[in-house]
């Protein structure tokens, strides 16, 4: 019998993953109890599973369950697609569940026991875009077990997913190497609480604090480290931070690089895997200068490797990232609105935080050297379209609740980002989303040209009277970037065509 003081959980779904994490909350205690299963599944239903209920089907028994204000439910239903966590989420919504939280990462659930503590609030990503891609992750990380493991940029987005995907990898060593103090203190204590419950595999997890900026700190750690493979995610990435400072963008984004793989280079690195972006394909802002320039100092290093397999993935915008639209909108929904939009044509390509690293992992153990690939992002939605759906979400009405306000783009941003050259001519591999495209290196010796141009810029050396005129120079910057990019330099002179306009307008 409950006691009517406890919260009560809800697990919707009785298979493997709800009844394991029915086993979790039971062997824990603190959490509250398990009051009943919701499943569909006619089989089922009005039997017990461990002395707890069977409810069904969902769309009916949730309407009929009196909720509590402490009680949630959790959704534990790896294998549904989008639309019916969807239906599910509303659902609860309608019958009154106050709180609702998701059993996330599939891949993991399926290769192993599901765990409370994997357990978040059900958010907007898990509701937005398309199915993920299911990927074992216990087959495709096969190549990093007993490796040792670096990734910089560890307590980003992109870094801190790759880390907890990791922990399932077998991987002898995870070292967690970014600049900022306290994402990397943030994704250290949560895989070592990951791991104190249970999940994934006993790993050593070692954080290092430091810039890859920082040529001779770089060189020491790669080799201190004798790791096997880098996932590089590091990079300043907000386009207009970015417009704003150029020259830190190419500093840290395109020395930082070389310097990370001039170390790996030296140090017998075995893997490398450049985490890249659809801004680098004709770019329009430094942001994307600099991307693309690293996706060459990777083509250019693969030459010279000796056996190490040097690659990078590309891929466009993921949902929930740091910076990105969904926090923002989220942020002004909650102040009352309205919701900012910079045009009504805006697309992106969308794809979920751990679907992107689920297959840049995959693509790290398959891709080979001086190989570049492209995640296929399916098709692209409207920026205002999400605007209306998140404000959906939040049980609101577009335009009548919440206000939505048309901005006009800011420089170095396109209403569409391709996603690949004409040249680049992507073709498919033998794995789901994964494809493989035609390199276009630079000519021997137009690259290491262009770093000399832009190195005096970007590093102080105490050299002669010359260099320092040159330091920290952003005119100079963007005149050798112009000349050597076209699309960045039409994207300016739009841009400065648009703000005389603008000034004419408004006197």
């Amino acid at each position: 019998m409950t006691n009517k003081d406890e919260r009560h959980l809800y697990i919707i779904g009785a298979g493997f993953a709800g009844q394991t994490l029915a086993e979790d909350v039971r062997r824990k205690k603190v959490f509250g109890s398990v009051a009943a299963f919701l499943d569909d599944d006619k089989e089922l239903v009005g039997t017990e599973i461990d002395g707890i209920p069977v409810f069904g089907p969902i769309a009916n028994i949730a309407t009929l369950l009196r909720f509590d204000e402490k009680d949630e439910a959790i959704i534990a239903i790896p294998s549904a697609p989008v639309e019916r966590i969807r239906e599910i989420h509303q659902i609860l919504r309608s019958g009154g569940c106050p709180r609702i939280k998701i059993l996330p990462g599939i891949s993991q659930v399926i290769n192993g026991t599901a765990h409370l503590v994997q357990t978040r609030e059900i958010d907007p990503l898990d509701i937005l875009g398309r199915t993920p891609v299911t990927i074992s992750l216990r087959e495709s990380l096969a190549y990093l077990r007993g490796k040792r493991v670096l990734i910089t940029g560890a307590g980003g987005s992109i870094g801190s997913e790759l880390a907890r995907q990791l922990l399932s990898g077998g991987a002898e060593r995870l070292y967690l190497f970014g600049h900022g103090e306290n994402s990397i203190y943030h994704i250290d204590r949560e895989l070592r609480l990951l791991q104190q419950e249970g999940v994934g595999e006993k790993s050593t997890i070692v954080p290092i604090i430091g810039d890859m900026a920082d040529r001779a700190y770089t060189d020491y750690i790669i080799a201190k480290t004798r790791c096997d493979v880098v996932f590089h995610c590091a990079a300043y990435k907000h386009v207009p931070l970015m417009e704003e400072n150029p020259v830190a963008a190419i500093g840290n984004n395109v020395f930082g690089t070389k310097n990370l793989l001039d170390a790996s280079l030296r140090c017998n690195v075995r893997r490398f895997v450049l985490i890249s972006t659809d801004k680098a394909v004709e770019p329009v802002s430094v942001y994307g200068v600099s991307k693309l320039l690293c996706e060459k100092l990777v083509l250019d290093t693969a030459r010279k490797s000796g056996g190490g397999q040097f690659m990078f993935v590309r891929f466009g915008n993921v949902l929930g990232s740091r910076g990105s639209i969904l926090p923002l909108f989220m942020e002004q929904i909650a102040n009352g609105g309205p919701v900012t939009v910079t045009s009504p044509d805006m697309e992106r390509y969308f794809m979920t935080i751990p679907e992107a690293c689920s297959l840049v992992l995959q693509a790290g153990g398959v891709g080979k050297n001086g190989e570049s690939y492209l995640l296929d992002m399916g098709e692209p939605l409207k920026i205002i379209d999400i605007a209306k759906q998140l404000i959906q979400f939040n049980g609101l009405e577009p335009y009548r609740d919440i206000g939505i306000k048309i901005i006009g783009s800011r420089k170095g941003e396109r209403a569409v980002e391709p996603l690949w050259l004409a040249e680049e001519d992507p073709h498919q591999t033998e794995f789901p989303k994964i494809l493989r495209l035609t390199n276009s290196p630079y000519p021997d010796g137009r690259l290491d040209a262009l770093l000399d141009a832009l190195r005096p810029i970007c590093i102080a050396d105490g050299g002669a009277p010359a260099d320092a005129a040159r330091y920290r120079n952003r005119a100079l910057l963007s005149e050798i970037l112009s000349a050597e990019f076209p699309s960045l330099r039409q994207s300016a002179a739009e841009a400065e065509g648009a703000g005389q306009t603008a000034e004419a307008l408004h006197g």
